[in-house]
């Protein structure tokens, strides 16, 4: 446990709660904080981690809230934004340096507020799929955004959003089917989300969003950063993506990925990692 450029992380300590880590390349290499989203762990990255790695890159990735076995309140306000941010702060305190910070799907939406409250620690940002939380906000508003986001009002639900998922043959399936998942990947989702205990808090992500701050929505960020968004992606529509440039004050490339679904970081290694190469590029 701990960190520094001589010593690997395979976990860390905040809040009481223990996160596992996934932690690969070279000890003295620029730094990328990997965020995973709903319903993967850091595993998800691993084709992107070994990219990185071969160009020279340290790549940290963690089990975030709800997903390490060690790290599971059980409250909906232990899953608000600004909890899932503090994580990552404790993390970077722990590499003990700025790093360049990746996040698809939720994850990008932790990173998004991370690097809009603390850019000190943040070298560059490179959000997959999931757009500003301003934009998003009022996409969700002005344009069809809601109706892919149907989702978010479901996972309120006590029990039954769990329930609805672990079925066999369940509607999920074919739902996640839709979005572009290989039957292998349902597999690991049902390994590595359901079968690990995970599920109950991963969907409770969904549930802290009442608590968390509207003020997200503000934030402006002052670190280089690219926006990569997929055309196939079912969840998050162009709308919402097209209106994240007018939050970002400094350098901007938003990429779309033609014929890839939302995951991103599983169905184009390549092009992520070569997403997060150029935002690193532009750190002064």
């Amino acid at each position: 446990m701990g960190g520094s450029d001589s010593t690997r992380i395979t976990e860390y300590i905040h809040d009481g709660l223990v996160f596992d880590v996934i932690d690969q390349g070279p000890l003295d290499g620029p730094v990328v904080v990997l965020l995973h989203g709903f319903p993967e762990r850091a595993a998800s990255w691993s084709a992107v981690m070994s990219i990185l790695n071969e160009a020279g890159y340290r790549t940290v990735a963690p089990d975030q809230r709800g997903y390490s076995p060690r790290a599971r309140p059980r409250r909906r306000w232990d899953y608000r934004v600004g909890a899932l941010v503090g994580d990552v702060v404790a993390l970077i305190d722990t590499i003990g340096r700025p790093v360049h910070l990746a996040g698809h799907d939720w994850g990008a939406m932790v990173a998004w507020v991370t690097a809009g409250r603390h850019p000190e620690l943040v070298s560059s940002l490179t959000a997959f799929s999931v757009p500003h939380p301003g934009a998003m906000m009022t996409a969700l508003l002005g344009s069809k955004q809601i109706l892919h986001s149907w989702y978010f009002a479901f996972f309120q639900l006590p029990i039954l959003p769990e329930k609805w998922m672990t079925r066999p043959g369940h509607n999920a399936e074919r739902w996640y089917e839709k979005s572009g998942m290989t039957q292998s990947e349902l597999e690991t989702t049902q390994a590595d989300i359901i079968d690990y205990g995970a599920l109950p808090f991963a969907v409770t992500w969904y549930r802290g969003i009442p608590f968390s701050s509207p003020g997200i929505g503000r934030l402006r960020i002052t670190v280089p950063t690219s926006m990569v968004w997929s055309d196939g992606d079912t969840f998050i529509g162009r709308s919402a993506v097209e209106r994240t440039q007018r939050y970002v004050d400094a350098t901007y490339t938003m990429t779309v990925l033609p014929g890839v679904s939302h995951w991103i970081p599983t169905h184009g290694p390549d092009a992520a990692a070569a997403a997060v190469r150029s935002s690193a590029s532009h750190d002064a």
